[in-house]
């Protein structure tokens, strides 16, 4: 089926075949989720078995992450231009093909350019789904479409680490680590025929153009920040690293000013210079940015400490991650009973200083229980922070959107889904390497990890800080889904 609609067909009869749309839409969803999650568990066995030094652990995670933070600023619009069924089977076909190359790779190379595959066409995936929902459905079940995501992404929060875990120790057809990757493979080709079946099409006639050279610029900017943080550490950081990371800082000005050359030209920019002189929207990114730095770096070092500190399996560890993910779950739950609406701004702020104790409470329980520390011990602290987390990201995206115009919410929502997988891919790469750093000037993993922990409050407190640039309270209307 085509539709050609303006921005938002929610003056037309609403499509017949949503809720089976609404059903694909969620898997992709699911994959992609997995896919973030699952390296981290699996990282040491993928690293004894195919090779590769420490660094092949970060880019895991990084190589991902990065390129799904390059991809995300122009996938949206490619839907715009070309059709959002038709760049959503592009992108659930690019994936599905990525992870077939990711479960057959045979040396750590392949293996990173495969993941940075998947990111790119999870990018490509992604925004068509959310893009495909707002046109599909009337406004008055919206809400009930989008609610949907939270239990769903819940469950593979939660059942992703452990499912990663049951998958490498169950070593299914002698397949090991590679089944983690090679499970999209049936999934990946049922959310292909069922889009391709029940997704509508939809086109904009008011697409704007994509910006290829702000797509490099930008791209360019954030490799020469991240590929030196993780390789530097191996090379004892020569010259060039710290050379890489400055030409970064002055691409990212050059990105600016030239996307601020375009709109006054009359072109269209791939980020709408005018956010950045809100100070809720630059003091949300920059929360942002620290705060999903810590995270993604903080699930990395856990995940290594438990298998190459502490001897878990990969199973033993993905279970030891449960307390977390339930945390996560009961602060979501928490935050959506009505304290998001009441506390604004202020629930954000709570949630970062329970998990900051939370964090703290983990260092220390390891500082003093030593390396016989059993995963029971653990388990307060991490569901503390799990808490946290969840009151933290009730509110965030839609507080952090609340200063924007109507006309910038689309750059605003891309720009800021991009930098929190930039975020993710930044702390892979500064709490990976200073895990890795520390284990090499024999600190000992007990030690190390504690201060890798300690690093992570250091985080959460920027977050706190940042947060009062934020506006108290978000849009009334909460349509920043």
């Amino acid at each position: 089926m085509t539709v050609t609609a303006t921005s938002g067909a929610t003056g037309v009869e609403p499509y017949r075949l949503r809720w089976a749309a609404l059903f694909v839409i969620l898997a992709a969803e699911v994959m992609d989720m997995l896919d973030a999650l699952v390296t981290t568990i699996a990282a040491p066995t993928v690293q004894r078995e195919l090779g590769g030094s420490d660094s092949l652990v970060q880019w895991l995670g990084a190589g991902y992450t990065l390129a799904m933070a390059v991809g995300l600023v122009t996938g949206g619009r490619l839907g715009d231009l070309y059709g959002k069924k038709r760049m959503f089977v592009i992108g659930a076909a690019g994936f599905t093909a990525a992870s077939l190359l990711c479960g057959l790779a045979v040396n750590p190379e392949m293996l990173i350019a495969s993941r940075v595959l998947q990111g790119l066409f999870g990018a490509v995936m992604l925004p068509q789904g959310l893009g495909l929902i707002k046109e599909m459905f009337p406004p008055q079940e919206l809400g009930k479409a989008f609610g949907m995501f939270g239990p769903v992404m819940t469950i593979a929060s939660v059942g992703g680490p452990v499912l990663a875990g049951w998958l490498v120790d169950a070593d299914f057809f002698g397949t090991g680590w590679r089944m983690i990757f090679l499970i999209n493979l049936p999934l990946g080709l049922a959310a292909v025929l069922a889009a391709l079946r029940v997704l509508p099409e939809y086109r904009t006639f008011d697409a704007t153009r994509l910006d290829l050279p702000g797509v490099a610029l930008f791209s360019a900017a954030a490799t020469l920040l991240i590929f030196p943080l993780i390789q530097g550490r191996e090379l004892d950081w020569p010259v060039w690293t710290f050379v890489s990371m400055a030409a970064s800082v002055a691409l990212f000005v050059v990105f600016g000013r030239y996307e601020a050359h375009r709109v006054r030209t009359g072109r269209d920019p791939l980020v709408i210079p005018s956010l950045f002189r809100k100070r809720a929207f630059s003091g949300g990114l920059a929360a942002g940015l620290a705060f999903f730095s810590g995270i993604m770096g903080f699930g990395l070092v856990f995940s290594l400490y438990t298998q190459m500190g502490l001897g878990f399996t990969p199973l033993q560890a993905g279970l030891a991650c449960l307390p977390q993910a339930i945390g996560g779950v009961a602060g979501f739950g928490l935050a959506m009973s009505g304290l998001q609406e009441r506390l604004g701004r202020g629930l954000l702020q709570i949630g970062t200083v329970v998990m900051a104790a939370g964090a703290a409470w983990l260092a220390l329980t390891i500082h003093f229980a030593g390396p016989a520390v059993s995963a029971w011990q653990l388990a307060p602290s991490l569901g503390l922070v799990g808490l946290g987390m969840g009151l933290v990201m009730a509110p965030f995206f839609d507080i952090v959107l609340a200063g924007v115009e109507p006309r910038e919410s689309g750059s605003a929502s891309g720009t800021l889904t991009a930098v929190q997988q930039l975020g993710g891919a930044l702390g892979t790469a500064v709490l990976g390497t200073l895990l890795f750093h520390l284990l090499a000037d024999e600190w000992g993993f007990a030690a190390s990890i504690q201060a890798t922990v300690w690093a992570e409050v250091g985080l959460l407190a920027l977050t706190f800080t940042l947060s009062f640039l934020l506006p108290r309270h978000a849009t009334p209307s909460g349509t920043h889904a």
